[in-house]
């Protein structure tokens, strides 16, 4: 079958992990891709050379739509109101992304989970879930691999697990056949404006789906639980509070599967909150959400709790790195917004150094900083949203005896090292994007790790 996209000039932003995908994917189906990125080739480290059939256009810093373009690709890291996707959409050209063209031409039922938090760690053991069931499968998206290079291999009875972000699906027109919402906090306000118009990105996840498809919300978020009736398909839910007719919830330290998610319908045991490797109230939630996905799809509670036993977490996500002298140094680089610091406090009895700062995104901290000076003996606040958090801490809460600002994380890490005691918990949970010094936060979590090889 001929390729829609067959003779089409498909133009790509940027050359990044995504664009490269697309580059390669491109000419297996015929079209004619066009990259246009800010850099140069020796910037981007390419040789155009080894991209025969790829139209460059470098030092593109006006981003203009090149001519006669049929399909705009972008990335999920590029704001809709840039000038090129302002042309695009105003020339009546196709604006889309490879998530979107993955979705259109997979062959095997795709597993879609989005949410403020938890997406990677659900996202993964959901994976590691259908492979315990027996399948063949691939887990990428906004994590991991392009999907789009292992499309050509995918088959029908096989299964794909994607992390989407709300920069990917606020552009998207198709959802999964089975898709989360794990929940909605405020987040990524600096890039979507309101909180209403990032709900309605996380909600594209849901809205395009046909009668036979399973929509898994949260009962225990507001803002996820509130697109109850948006769901066209199936709606199963989980809950760490409530018992439930169709979903994956707890009732004392039980993990139970009901209706739609179990075997015969009945409530079934999956298995209790003691085979859970990971800390904290939210990977429990994390843990249901997966049970939910898996159980619509016909996995069965055994498979479940074999993987759920084994799943040791994901890194940068409450990673503990070291114990050293009695005190115990981890990595929660991922936790870029205060909502996810509030999850990582919450995990914790021992007391805490806790470590905030990087790039703020515009989010209330005052609650979270509230919570941490309960849980904590000491508050380092480093990098560009230092002197905001050090200075929120003493206005609002009058409180100065037990905070640090330095400049950055290896200052940070320097004293926390001096003021910790044995028996405490050094965290790593910034509140910030990693922008303000590193490339991602992954980057800012090995950094940490380096860091405290080196104690």
């Amino acid at each position: 079958m001929t390729d829609p996209l067959r003779n089409q000039r498909v133009a790509i932003m940027g050359f990044a992990r995504q664009g490269r995908a697309l580059a390669r994917w491109l000419p297996t189906v015929g079209a004619l891709p066009v990259v246009s990125d800010s850099k140069d080739a020796q910037q981007l480290q390419l040789n155009p050379a080894d991209w025969p059939q790829v139209e460059f256009i470098f030092n593109d810093s006006q981003q203009q739509l090149p001519p006669n373009i049929d399909v705009l690709c972008v990335s999920g890291g590029v704001p809709l109101d840039t000038p090129m996707i302002r042309d695009a959409y105003a020339r009546g050209v196709r604006v889309t992304n490879d998530a979107q063209l993955f979705l259109e031409r997979c062959p095997a039922p795709v597993v879609g989970i989005t949410g403020s938090a938890g997406k990677t760690t659900t996202t993964t053991l959901t994976g590691e879930i259908c492979k315990r069931a027996g399948f063949t499968t691939y887990v990428g998206g906004n994590i991991g691999d392009v999907l789009l290079d292992v499309l050509p291999q995918i088959k029908p009875a096989e299964r794909v697990v994607m992390e989407l972000s709300s920069f990917q699906l606020e552009i998207m027109t198709l959802s999964p056949q089975y898709a989360a919402v794990l929940n909605i906090t405020p987040n990524h306000l600096d890039r979507h404006g309101t909180m209403q118009a990032y709900i309605a990105a996380k909600a594209n996840i849901i809205l395009h789906q046909h009668n036979d498809d399973f929509a898994v919300l949260s009962k225990d978020d507001g803002n996820s639980r509130a697109l109850e009736d948006e769901v066209r398909g199936s709606l199963v839910s989980f809950s760490m509070r409530e018992l439930l007719a169709d979903g994956a919830f707890m009732a004392g330290e039980r993990l139970l599967l009901s209706g739609l998610c179990s075997p015969d319908g009945a409530p079934v045991v999956i298995g209790h909150r003691q085979d859970i490797q990971l800390r904290g109230d939210h990977n429990v939630l994390n843990v249901l959400a997966a049970c939910a996905l898996t159980g619509a799809m016909g996995i069965t509670p055994a498979d479940m709790l074999a993987a759920i036993r084994d799943f040791k977490g994901v890194a940068h996500r409450l990673e503990v790195v070291r114990v050293k002298d009695g005190v115990t140094y981890v990595n929660d680089s991922i936790a870029t917004a205060p909502e996810r610091v509030l999850a990582a406090l919450r995990s914790y009895h021992e007391p805490l150094v806790l470590l905030l700062g990087g790039k703020d995104k515009d989010l209330p901290w005052e609650e979270m900083l509230g919570v941490a000076l309960t849980k904590a003996r000491h508050i380092i606040a480093f990098g560009h949203a230092g002197e905001m958090i050090a200075r929120t801490l003493l206005t609002v809460y009058g409180e100065s005896q037990r905070v640090t600002q330095v400049e950055k994380l290896e200052d940070a890490l320097t004293k926390a090292a001096v003021v910790a005691q044995p028996g405490d918990v050094v965290l790593l949970s910034p509140g910030g994007t990693s922008y303000d010094a590193y490339v991602d936060f992954a980057a800012r979590g090995d950094h940490f790790r380096q860091l405290v090889a080196q104690l």
